[in-house]
């Protein structure tokens, strides 16, 4: 296990699992940077959140991807409201501490596409001499196929003969892709990548985040792709809006 993988882990167990708020002194820096709409900034927001967790609150993790001293959970959280969110937490570990934290989070949906949930499928990384060559195509679809448009190309970096879907919108293969990318544009919804601010890779599985808007509302898109062979096989996302300036609790940015 990594280094930040390790503090990120244990960090999380004492927070989220044990519900324990003086873990906060132990696992946070004092600067903290909190970039989620969720929670105030700085260790006391931290703190704030975690003792404001009720009993019935807990964290379901399905995987775990650490980029150097960028670690990315990719999980459901159940407590939160009346419905499971499912999503993204990215934390950056400095000094042996958590100093700065993402998320995106979305409410679970009740039924998908594809049949599969928002979080099953394969956990384990695998294929760590792979990491550079995985980034490297990922980054150039979101590039070239989400911002370019350049779907005539697709097929360069999504297998076409393997394709597994966890967006609840949308079904397996290039054909379900297709065929909501044509029921979106029939609804007059666009979906548009304007800037991509994070890929985090290890091995198989790469995450990016990227900002831009879903119709007209200003959306953030995680997206994490497991890449095998040199092709993407299979999708995961979150897709929550971004809310006004003034519905969030500091004055740093989502991203």
């Amino acid at each position: 296990m990594s280094y930040a993988k390790d503090i990120v882990l244990q960090a999380a167990g004492e927070l989220f699992g044990d519900k324990d708020a003086t873990a906060v002194d132990r696992w946070a820096t004092p600067d903290y940077r909190q970039h989620s709409a969720m929670a105030a900034d700085g260790a006391e927001g931290l703190r704030v959140l975690v003792s404001a967790l009720g009993p019935d609150f807990r964290y379901e993790p399905a995987r775990v991807i650490t980029d150097g001293d960028t670690v990315a959970l990719h999980g459901t959280y159940r407590g939160f409201g009346p419905k499971p969110l499912v999503g993204f937490d990215i934390f950056r570990v400095q000094d042996g501490k958590l100093a700065e934290h993402w998320d995106a989070l979305q409410p679970q949906a009740d039924t998908t596409v594809s049949g599969r949930s928002e979080t099953d499928g394969p956990t384990e990384v695998d294929a760590l001499d792979q990491t550079e060559p995985n980034r490297a195509l990922v980054t150039a679809f979101v590039q070239n196929i989400l911002q370019g448009g350049k779907v005539d190309t697709i097929t360069d970096y999504i297998s076409t003969e393997r394709y597994h879907q966890h967006n609840p919108l949308i079904g397996d293969g290039l054909e379900g892709l297709g065929a909501a990318l044509a029921a979106f544009a029939e609804q007059g919804i666009d979906m548009v990548y304007d800037t991509v601010h994070k890929v985090v890779a290890e091995g198989s599985f790469v995450l990016t985040v990227s900002e831009g808007r879903l119709g007209s509302a200003p959306t953030a898109f995680y997206d994490l792709f497991r890449v095998e062979n040199g092709k993407i096989v299979e999708h995961w996302d979150a897709t929550p809006p971004i809310p006004a300036p003034d519905a969030v609790p500091h004055s740093n940015s989502l991203f």
